[in-house]
């Protein structure tokens, strides 16, 4: 049995808040059973005779019935402005008792007590000012007054019971438990002044009604503020003192019993102690004798008969605490049971749930236990389950039937058996019920009988021609489709072989096809990978598409074929086919012819992708390009040209052209993208983007310059992948902005990534989020594959699959270069514009490269060409001179820095020359050598091939 969302997360009925907890004011208290409903009752009773006493009162006044005001000759009167108060006090506690919530309402109510707070707070101050008439004669003309007394005025008590009463109310309607609390003991203070004035009636004390000589409480006010006071502190039983006297277990059964025994028993005994006093039948000292004697006996049996009670909830606690103890292996069965299990005493009561009882309703046990059906399931569905449990409980027999709950999740469907419980003598005392969730086999049956409805309908609507097959591939059913594609009738496909529908000559390799797809059958297509073909009953061959669904039923497996013809299919493949590998062709060999072929420097290990874009036969604008600069600077070059096709391509080969020109030259960046700008703005509606970098590895730095190009990123050894923050300068094409050049740290180990925007650009998608996805990707690529040369292959394999997860659909070429900064072994010693400098640059150059493991025979021409260029440095130039020794995994290289400023130039030396031969024997016998201006002077330098085992490990 599930809970209804009405039920769910509410509290147990009778059972009194914490005072710590404040609640929520409403104006109508949670609904109670037993003791508290018939208190709410009383209070709703009470608060009505109130208002009747005090409307007969102020009705006396209006038509002149002394009856109405005084209930008893010769006795004070209730005063018109007693009446209005007290009616509207009753008023007001009629209105929170109501339940209604209109703000309106509430506001009146309010007003109502604040009319008797307001009333008696008045009176009071003309009592204490000892002014004269104000408010009392304001509605009637009051001539009954003793002589010195304020006419038409109220008691000093009434007035205070007002000021109390009022106050009591206010303070009913707050919400925290404190506030309520006070309320009512303003309500007892009301009732004990109106009590005060009862007793002195009945007991002919009138001094406890009267202060000093002031005017007497009437009597139909006492009775009204009595009324009043019990009704304010019945108005919320549900907290506060209420609570403890009305809450539905033994201790308010107790307190309820205690409290009736203080408010009737000592006024009853007083009573009949003056009627026999004054009757003469005993003296004063016999009386309060009598009534001690009587009180003793009263309270003795009192006392008894709650420890009677008391005595016997300990016995049925320990008796519940026994049983709970010997079923606790049965909570613990019934906790492990799936099905939800409930166990409810003869009162209808929930007495045991189980986990799956809990987990079917959302509802904790101990917000289950104890309560009635309707506080848990659904009003609608509660009235037939209660019946038939008491039909298991008066029959004796099990009961099972199946019942439809609506929950917030949909109607549900639950199996119930129904059993009774019955003790020794065989009487039944509870009964016990299992519930299992059956929704989903009822709705199965609902589908299956409505599937079967449909599937004739459904089998004749498809678009495809669908055979219906067992196991051996006879067809069951076919639908008109079928018919009309295989020119046979229904009557001769039903019946025959599927395999009889393939030409003679296929016939063999499909039915072995149809076979092996029996031994692990799944829906799939059967001529994904294979062509298929059928003939009609014409002997027409055609190719087909055969999509295959297994059905597994109570006569065994069933097929469903569905064939479609894909005659004009294939014929449109193989012209698309045919002109796209044309264009493919095209595309390709106009890209590379304009792109060139950048060098593969062994010394700089790089992975490089071009993908051309599906649109405009492949044919774009990105190129990329290698450029070496020397020993340990190579210069990087990446553009992508706006727009596609021909135009584009065309552009981009002139680009590339002049750039590797201008690197070549010597150049730095910011002057050869500048040099580009000026280039592309003689083009007409031409824009670029490009990045040129130097990477040198004699200093680990890199010097770029971009111009509107995507970031770079760098994944160095101690920081994961992320844009270089260089400056981004306009693209080239638009003309007269300058170009920043930046350099920045390169450690060596660290990964450098190149891309063009076709890469990372997609539609309402933000660049920055691709950018930090390709960094992303990046990272995870070097985590998998680690950090190596070896490892830039897959990495940007991984990179293409991340970000191009659909690389026939890109339209823009996209280019993507990983370069890997290999570590270098470099040494430098200053030496003097000396002789001396020639042999101390000779040793030092020997020990190095000796430690290094060169080749003996490489060590003898690095020290010949060292002696050259220290000794040009030594002739020609002045100033302190740098001899530096690199070694990367394919060439050793010898510089040697100088301060003078003219660049060394070969010449032809004749024969009886001493000099002018240094030149010749470096360019005979180096691989390369060169010059490069820097800001003191310049450098030569020189380098040697090495064999892969004079490298290193890199």
């Amino acid at each position: 049995m599930l809970e209804t969302a009405e039920s769910r997360g509410s509290k147990p009925q009778g059972r009194p808040e914490s005072p710590e907890q404040p609640e929520q004011v409403t104006g109508v208290s949670p609904p109670c059973v037993g003791a508290g409903a018939g208190a709410r009752r009383l209070a709703r009773v009470a608060a009505a005779s109130c208002a009747l006493l005090a409307g007969g009162g102020l009705a006396g006044w209006i038509f002149g019935i002394e009856t109405l005001k005084s209930f008893v000759a010769g006795q004070a009167v209730m005063k018109p402005n007693s009446a209005i108060a007290l009616m509207a006090l009753s008023a007001s506690l009629l209105l929170m008792l109501s339940g209604v919530q209109r703000p309106a309402l509430l506001r009146l109510a309010r007003l109502g007590a604040g009319v008797g707070l307001g009333t008696g707070l008045v009176t009071l101050a003309e009592y204490v000012l000892d002014a004269g008439p104000s408010i009392d004669q304001l509605l009637f003309r009051d001539d009954s007054a003793s002589p010195g007394l304020p006419p038409g005025r109220m008691s000093p008590n009434t007035a205070l019971a007002l000021v109390v009463a009022g106050l009591g109310q206010l303070l009913l309607a707050g919400k925290r438990a404190r506030t309520v609390r006070l309320g009512q003991v303003c309500a007892l203070i009301a009732l004990m002044l109106g009590l005060l004035r009862v007793y002195g009636f009945v007991y002919r004390v009138p001094q406890l009604g009267q202060f000093d000589d002031y005017t007497r409480m009437a009597l139909p006010t006492a009775l009204a503020l009595v009324l009043l006071g019990a009704a304010m502190f019945l108005a919320r039983q549900d907290v506060g003192l209420a609570a403890l006297l009305m809450n539905p277990g033994t201790t308010g059964l107790l307190g309820r019993w205690m409290a009736a025994t203080a408010l009737g028993v000592p006024p009853v005994l007083g009573w009949l102690r003056l009627m026999g006093q004054d009757a003469g039948w005993y003296e004063t000292r016999m009386g309060s004798a009598l009534v001690a004697c009587a009180h003793v006996v009263v309270l003795t049996v009192v006392s008894f008969t709650v420890l009677s009670v008391g005595r016997r909830a300990e016995i049925a606690h320990d008796r519940v605490q026994h049983r709970i103890r010997e079923y606790t292996w049965l909570q613990r069965f019934m906790d492990h049971t799936p099905a939800a299990i409930f166990i409810k005493d003869c009162a209808g009561r929930y007495l045991a749930v189980n986990a799956g009882f809990e987990r079917l309703t959302g509802t904790r046990r101990a917000d289950i236990l104890g309560r009635q059906i309707e506080d848990v399931l659904p009003r609608t569905s509660a009235g037939p389950l209660r019946a038939a449990e008491a039909e298991v409980q008066y029959t004796g027999r099990s009961l099972e039937r199946q019942d439809t709950l609506h929950l917030p999740d949909g109607p549900h469907h639950f199996l119930t058996t129904l059993f009774p419980l019955t003790d020794t003598s065989g009487a039944p005392y509870a009964v016990c019920g299992i519930s299992t969730d059956a929704t989903e086999r009822v709705l199965a049956q609902q589908d299956s009988e409505r599937a079967r409805q449909r599937f004739h309908a459904l089998l004749e609507c498809a678009p495809d021609a669908t055979l219906i097959t067992d196991g051996r591939g006879s067809v069951l059913m076919a639908n008109a489709q079928a018919e009309a594609l295989f020119g046979r009738p229904r009557s001769r496909l039903v019946g025959s072989s599927v395999h009889d529908l393939a030409p003679a000559r296929t016939r063999r390799r499909q039915s072995a096809l149809l076979r092996a797809y029996l031994t692990r059958p799944e829906t799939r297509p059967m001529s994904a990978d294979v062509d298929l073909t059928a003939c009609d009953s014409q002997g027409r061959e055609f190719p087909v598409e055969v999509s295959l669904g297994p059905l597994e039923t109570e006569d065994g497996l069933l097929v469903f074929l569905a064939v479609r013809d894909i005659s004009d299919r294939k014929r449109a493949e193989a012209e698309v086919a045919a002109r796209y590998r044309q264009q493919h062709h095209i595309a390709y060999t106009l890209q590379r012819s304009l792109m060139g072929s950048p060098p593969v420097l062994e010394e700089l290990p790089t992975a490089r992708r071009y993908l051309a874009s599906v649109q405009d036969a492949g044919v774009g604008g990105d190129w990329y390009d290698f450029i070496p600069l020397g020993p340990g600077r190579t210069g990087i070059v990446i553009g992508d040209v706006m727009g596609r096709g021909l135009e584009a391509a065309a552009v981009m080969g002139q680009l590339r052209a002049a750039a590797h020109a201008l690197a070549q030259a010597g150049l730095p960046p910011d002057r050869l993208i500048s040099a580009l700008d000026a280039f592309v703005c003689d083009l007409s509606e031409q824009m670029v983007t490009c990045c040129y970098l130097i990477i040198d590895h004699n200093t680990a730095e890199m010097t770029a310059c971009s111009a509107g190009h995507p970031p770079l990123l760098l994944a160095a050894p101690d920081r994961p992948a992320h844009p270089l923050d260089l400056p981004t300068g306009v693209p080239l094409g638009i003309g007269g902005f300058p170009h920043e050049c930046t350099s920045r740290p390169l450690p060596a180990g660290a990964i450098l990534a190149l891309y063009t925007d076709g890469l990372i650009e997609r539609p309402r998608a933000d660049i920055e989020d691709q950018i930090n996805r390709l960094a992303d990707a990046l990272n995870a690529a070097l985590h998998t594959y680690g950090a190596s040369s070896a490892a830039l292959e897959p990495a940007a394999d991984h990179l293409l699959a991340e970000l191009l997860p659909d690389d026939d659909s890109h339209d823009d070429d996209v280019t993507l270069l990983l370069i890997r900064v290999p570590p270098a072994a470099r040494v430098q010693t200053e030496l003097p514009s000396h002789p001396r400098a020639v042999p101390d640059g000779r040793r030092f150059l020997t020990t190095t490269i000796t430690a290094w493991q060169v080749p003996a025979d490489l060590v003898d021409t690095a020290r010949l060409l060292t002696s050259e260029l220290l000794t040009n440095a030594v002739v020609h130039a002045g100033g302190t001179l740098t001899l530096s020794v690199e070694r990367s995994a394919t060439e050793l290289t010898v510089e040697v820095a100088d301060q003078g400023s003219a660049r060394p130039r070969p010449r032809q030396a004749d024969a009886t020359d001493e000099s002018g031969r240094g030149l010749t024997l470096i360019g005979a016998l180096a691989h390369r050598w060169g010059t490069r201006p820097h800001d003191q002077g310049k450098t030569v330098w020189c380098t040697l091939r090495l064999t892969p085992s004079c490298g290193g490990d890199r």
